[in-house]
């Protein structure tokens, strides 16, 4: 890990330091059991993840532009980010999170559609590259009826609010902070590192290389279901950074249907998902008609849909043990743009915490992926296109077949260490290459 890194790390965590605090109407401090929430003014937090990836040498027939690579490798990640709230007036709180990032993935994040590094972008830096992900405000809308106490946290203000609400969130930010969240199964940073863990891989999410968008979001939520709907500007190439101005041609929408419920008193889950986006796409099939060879997607990019659904649940089985599954779909016929070239998925895993062992702030988890793509899709790659990910040369097809375990264990107040190994079988869909052991750890500290 950079000097520069361990010697902000200990500045911080010594300052011990995460905002205002709270105060009750008579100015002493907010108890944890506290009702009439004071509502919280402004906070900061920070984070820092490093995460350090291994594969050794494996089988491979051939390799090609967009291959991982079959010799040993070793490659790190570094993101640190501070993050500062506001309230500016009733209802209403301003987010802005400044980002260092740094390092590359593995094959500098090529040749594993379920790629093994979360916090890996597909533009890797040597030096420190700084970037505000996020800079939004978010207006909460109470509508009546029972109130809810809100924990001071990163990207959120402490206070009450009601159960019953609208939130319009309007500016830059991930999709996902909104969309497609899983309680055991949703933030590389703290849990299953895997791209395909993370988020519904099926779903070409907008995002920029750095997996950040402007756009607006809206949210219906009642006690036991909320109504999500969002839009989003759209990258103007392929995972680039740059975004296209064409607001009326290029766009993602999305739309999410929650119900929250509870089976024998342990909670549970289940969101369905619906995307459409709209961008300056190619489309598979054209680009195989075309005999020039290697198969060239941008040739045929023209404004073009792309569609697909998602299901995602979660579900505590007995106290401390949780499980979780996605399935997502995508038409498969029109180039995948932002995410991945997954046009089909199903994950499934167990989450545990280590109360079991006298270790209740550490997890346990255990997830398979499957991952797939259509016919046309299948054709483009095996005429040697590539893709965002996947893209070596030739290919004989075969699902993508992924085994991810992590232990994460808290050292020291709010410092973790995790170790992680993945196994991937026919990495990019191509049986002709691996399989591949991937070994991880990662360091995770947050204020």
């Amino acid at each position: 890990m950079p000097i520069y890194i361990i010697a902000l790390s200990a500045a911080i965590l010594a300052s011990g330091v995460s905002g205002e605090t709270l105060k009750s109407p008579d100015d002493s401090p907010l108890s944890a059991d506290s009702t009439n929430q004071v509502a919280q003014t402004w906070n900061w937090h920070a984070q820092n993840t490093d995460i350090v990836q291994f594969h050794p040498g494996f089988p491979s027939k051939y390799s090609g532009p967009n291959s991982l690579s079959s010799a040993n490798e070793v490659k790190e990640t570094v993101s640190l980010d501070l993050l500062v709230g506001a309230r500016l007036w009733n209802g209403a709180e301003f987010h802005i999170d400044s980002m260092m990032w740094q390092g590359f993935g593995l094959s500098d994040t090529h040749g594993v559609d379920g790629f093994p590094n979360g916090e890996a972008f597909r533009l890797g830096t040597d030096v420190p590259n700084v970037n505000v992900p996020r800079l939004f405000i978010r207006q909460t809308i109470g509508l009546g009826g029972e109130e809810e106490q809100v924990e001071d946290s990163a990207l959120q203000l402490a206070g009450s609010r009601d159960v019953s609400r609208i939130v319009l969130t309007i500016g830059r930010m991930s999709v996902k902070d909104i969309f497609d969240n899983n309680a055991y199964a949703n933030d590389p940073r703290t849990q299953f590192m895997n791209w395909g863990l993370m988020a519904n891989e099926a779903w070409d999410y907008p995002g920029d290389s750095l997996g950040y968008i402007s756009g607006f979001a809206a949210e219906l939520n009642e006690p036991g279901w909320a109504l999500r709907y969002g839009f989003f500007q759209m990258p103007k190439v392929s995972n680039g950074t740059a975004l296209d101005m064409h607001v009326l041609e290029a766009w993602g929408m999305v739309w999410e249907i929650e119900r929250r419920f509870e089976i024998g008193e342990h909670p549970g889950a289940i969101r369905a998902l619906s995307f459409l986006n709209r961008a300056h796409m190619g489309r598979y099939q054209a680009a195989v008609n075309n005999p020039e060879r290697p198969a060239d997607i941008e040739a045929t990019r023209a404004y073009r849909y792309k569609y697909g659904f998602g299901l995602n649940l979660e579900q505590e089985l007995i106290k401390n043990v949780g499980a979780f599954a996605r399935v997502g779909w995508s038409d498969g016929e029109t180039e995948a743009w932002v995410f991945g070239d997954v046009d089909r998925a199903a994950t499934l895993g167990l989450s545990i915490k280590g109360e079991a062992w006298h270790r209740p702030e550490d997890t346990y988890g255990l997830a398979g992926i499957l991952s797939g793509i259509s016919g046309s899709h299948r054709a483009f790659l095996e005429a040697g296109g590539t893709g965002i990910l996947a893209g070596d040369g030739a290919l004989s097809y075969s699902i993508e077949k992924i085994i991810e375990t992590y232990y994460d264990a808290k050292i020291w107040k709010t410092i973790h260490v995790s170790f992680d190994y993945q196994f991937i079988a026919d990495p990019a869909f191509n049986r002709d290459r691996g399989p591949v052991s991937v070994v991880g750890a990662r360091l995770h500290w947050e204020l």
